[in-house]
């Protein structure tokens, strides 16, 4: 129970968060969602064996969580999820790709770990800025933003309805475990049998709770369009911070800045 209690607060934690005021959160969510997504894809297009290379990227969510008020936990937390489906995916190349790359005096390491290091660094790079995103502008204005850069609505609204019933499954989980503890006179653990019914009951349960939320909805005149939290219009100060963050990211993806950093620090020691 109180594992569930603490999920659901950990899933509003986010929209909590969207409704600060701060610079950041007052830009016009096109170009957030823009400036995340160059940074995604500079992140990944890196080769595999890059990692020094995507260390000058942590600067992007650093500042972001530095102007945006969000709590370094926070983010750790959620992106750290992440990290054992990294792993899994990387843990396999050392034994693959025997060759060595990198000597360090008598130890010696494979282009298999490095090239596993690189993908645990860009998942939890690309996981952190996605969170950060939502954390900034609210997942409502994120699709929103999505469907004025082109999505389809369609699509757009699935995500939003998508979002919105993670907390509909967490509330009817939460009452449907509440329920399964007052009748289990103090057991703790429950057989499968038990398990496969209260999850079997509990996605009934949720899809009828939507369906009541949707016909609410419905009643109250809704034709397929959502609003933004705030009116939003392209600024000048939206157009510079887009501007700004992607030439970095373009600087950074091109120009390996801490190899560049390191032979001049190096030069200035000689």
């Amino acid at each position: 129970m109180a594992r569930i209690e603490a999920s659901s607060l950990d899933i509003t934690h986010l929209d909590r968060l969207a409704l600060g005021n701060t610079y950041l959160h007052r830009l016009d969510p096109r170009a957030k969602v823009l400036v995340t997504a160059v940074f995604i894809i500079s992140v990944v297009s890196f080769g595999k064996y890059e990692v020094s290379a995507l260390v000058p990227f942590v600067l992007y969510p650093a500042i972001m969580m530095a102007q945006g008020n969000i709590p370094f936990g926070v983010i750790v937390r959620k992106a750290i999820f992440v990290l054992p489906f990294a792993v899994a995916i990387g843990i396999f190349n050392p034994f693959f790709d025997r060759e060595i790359l990198v000597q360090l005096g008598p130890l010696a390491i494979n282009a298999g770990w490095v090239s596993c290091a690189s993908i645990v660094v860009r998942s939890l790079l690309t996981v952190a800025a996605a969170i950060i995103l939502v954390a900034v502008t609210g997942f409502p204005a994120v699709c929103w933003a999505l469907e004025r850069l082109g999505m389809p609505r369609t699509f757009a609204m699935q995500l939003l309805f998508l979002y919105r019933y993670i907390f509909v499954l967490v509330e009817e989980g939460r009452n449907a475990t509440r329920a399964r503890e007052l009748r289990a006179a103090g057991k703790a653990s429950m057989g499968m049998a038990t398990f496969g019914s209260l999850v079997g009951h509990l996605l009934l349960r949720t899809w009828e709770r939507a369906e009541r939320v949707h016909m609410a909805m419905l009643a109250r005149g809704f034709t397929g369009e959502f609003h933004a939290r705030r009116e939003s219009r392209f600024s000048m100060k939206d157009f510079l911070f887009l501007i700004g963050w992607s030439s970095l990211f373009i600087v950074m993806r091109f120009w390996n800045v801490s190899r560049i950093f390191g032979n001049l620090v190096t030069g200035i020691l000689r």
